[in-house]
């Protein structure tokens, strides 16, 4: 048995783009769900996550954010949230942990946010995400927008485009590429679902009508997951064309986990 997961950063709360955003969810189906950059899902008691959730036919768990953005996680039915958290003081943005019940046993995830402007302090966010949600303790799932670029990949022609203030956001003080945050979760026993599991490009912004002018092109989105879920994890790709050209400046990540 396999449960189709997919993440995305709809940028801004999908501000006049909703309609389009939901019409990719239905469209993909997924069985588990993280979103990012939820500006002002968390007003009015949660009023558009919960509009949202209906119109896709899940069950949310929202995580709100003191400095930036909310995220979340939305589950389908018959899968049940057996146990939820927020993580909010420590991270610019917010990461929200569901547990859900599945026939193989629970299994966590994590939808995550990292800082988008400081290599260090996005560092700092990976290793505490990595050493408090370990994969060795329950199978676990982290994805999101971890703004980051990948260890073991030349960069030099990603960085090379963007303007100097933009390429600091992306590196080490020696000046070549920080790749520290991503690197952290792999130190911590996670793996990247694109090596094993990736097809096609996996460059998840900018699209091409969505804006994102502050990125070249290059992939900050990403699905981490413990050894026994990386195993069988299959069909990863990046969703391209129709409604998520416009709906977001990110692309969404799609991939099937064997539970």
């Amino acid at each position: 048995m396999t449960l189709r997961f997919v993440t995305w950063n709809i940028k801004t709360g999908g501000a006049g783009r909703l309609e389009a955003v939901a019409a990719v969810i239905r469209r993909e189906q997924p069985d588990l769900l993280a979103l990012q950059e939820l500006r002002n899902f968390d007003r009015n008691d949660g009023r558009v996550m919960n509009e949202l959730a209906e119109a896709v036919g899940m069950a949310p768990h929202l995580a709100r954010s003191f400095l930036g953005q909310p995220v979340a996680v939305l589950v389908r039915p018959p899968l049940e949230i057996i146990d939820r958290a927020e993580v909010r003081w420590r991270l610019h943005h917010a990461a929200a942990v569901v547990t859900v019940a599945t026939d193989s046993g629970p299994l966590r995830i994590v939808s995550a946010h990292l800082n988008p402007f400081s290599p260090y302090r996005r560092m700092r966010e990976a290793v505490w995400l990595a050493h408090r949600y370990r994969p060795t303790r329950l199978p676990t799932v982290i994805a999101g927008d971890l703004n980051g670029l990948d260890p073991g990949t030349d960069h030099t022609e990603t960085l090379a485009p963007q303007p100097g203030f933009l390429r600091a956001r992306h590196l080490a003080r020696d000046g070549s590429a920080d790749t520290r945050a991503v690197a952290a979760f792999l130190d911590a026993g996670y793996t990247d679902l694109w090596r094993v599991a990736g097809t096609g490009s996996p460059l998840t912004v900018p699209t091409t009508k969505g804006g994102g002018r502050e990125f070249s092109r290059m992939r900050l989105d990403y699905v981490l997951a413990g050894p026994t879920l990386a195993e069988g994890a299959t069909n990863m790709t990046v969703i391209r064309g129709d409604e998520t050209e416009y709906a977001s400046d990110h692309y969404p990540v799609r991939v099937d986990l064997p539970v």
